[in-house]
C-alpha cells in the first residue's frame, strides 16, 4: 500500500508540473497579447496573475522535498524529482519574464521601431516552450534534441532584432530632437532591447528543461553543458 501511495505521488508531481507549464505558457501569451494590443488591462491581469505562479512553485518545491526526505527515492525516481524540481524552477522565472511584458506594456504608449517583429520573436519561444514541455510529458528524448538546436534560431532572430535596434538608433538624427524627445526615445530603445532579451531568455529556459528532461530519462547530462 505505500509503495502504491509513493508511485501515486510521482504521478502527481508529474502532473502538476505540467499543470504548472499550462499556466506559465498562459501567461506567456497575454503578455504577448497585451504588449501587442497595448492592452493595459491585460497587462494587469499578467502581473496580477504571478502570484499563482509563485504558489504553485512552492507547492511543488515542497513535493520535491517530501519525495526526497520521506520516500528515499533511488535511481531513475531520483532523477524525475531532481529533474522536476529544476524544471519548475524555470518554469517560475518563466514566469516573471512574462511579468516583465506586462510591464513593458504600460510603459509604452506607442510603437517603436515597427519593422522589429516582437511577436515573431515571441512565437518562436512559446512554440520551443510548448515542445519541451511535451518532451517532458512523454519522454520524448529527439524532442529534447530539436528544441536546443531550435535554439540557435531564435539566438539569430534576437541578436538581428538586437542590430537593427542599434542601427535605427544611431541613424536617427537625435540634433533634430528635444532633450525630452531625446530622454524618451533612449527609454523606448531600451526596453526594447530588454524585451528582445527576455524572450531570448525563455528560449534559454525552455532549453534548460529539455536537457533536465533528456537527462531525467537517459541519464546523461549531454544537453546541460
Amino acid at each position: 500500500m505505500a509503495r502504491k501511495s509513493y508511485q501515486q505521488q510521482l504521478a502527481g508531481l508529474h502532473e502538476n508540473v505540467l499543470y504548472m507549464s499550462e499556466v506559465v505558457m498562459e501567461r506567456l501569451r497575454l503578455g504577448l497579447n497585451a504588449l501587442e494590443q497595448k492592452d493595459r488591462d491585460l497587462a494587469h491581469e499578467v502581473i496580477e496573475g504571478d502570484d499563482e505562479v509563485n504558489e504553485l512553485y512552492l507547492e511543488l518545491e515542497q513535493d520535491c522535498i517530501d519525495l526526497l526526505a520521506l520516500q528515499q527515492p533511488v535511481a531513475s525516481d531520483l532523477r524525475m524529482i531532481a529533474a522536476s524540481f529544476k524544471i519548475i524552477t524555470d518554469l517560475e522565472r518563466i514566469g516573471d519574464l512574462a511579468v516583465n511584458l506586462g510591464e513593458y506594456t504600460l510603459e509604452a504608449d506607442h510603437d517603436v521601431f515597427p519593422e522589429v517583429d516582437i511577436q515573431e520573436l515571441g512565437t518562436v519561444t512559446l512554440d520551443m516552450l510548448e515542445a519541451t514541455m511535451d518532451a517532458y510529458a512523454e519522454n520524448d528524448t529527439e524532442a529534447c534534441y530539436a528544441v536546443a538546436d531550435r535554439d540557435d534560431d531564435l539566438d539569430d532572430l534576437c541578436e538581428r532584432a538586437s542590430a537593427l535596434v542599434v542601427r535605427d538608433l544611431i541613424e536617427t538624427e537625435l540634433e533634430e530632437n528635444t532633450e525630452q524627445e531625446i530622454e524618451r526615445l533612449l527609454q523606448d530603445v531600451s526596453r526594447l532591447l530588454l524585451t528582445i532579451r527576455d524572450l531570448e531568455r525563455i528560449g534559454d529556459h525552455a532549453v534548460n528543461i529539455a536537457a533536465r528532461t533528456f537527462y531525467m530519462v537517459e541519464n546523461d547530462d549531454e544537453l546541460i553543458y
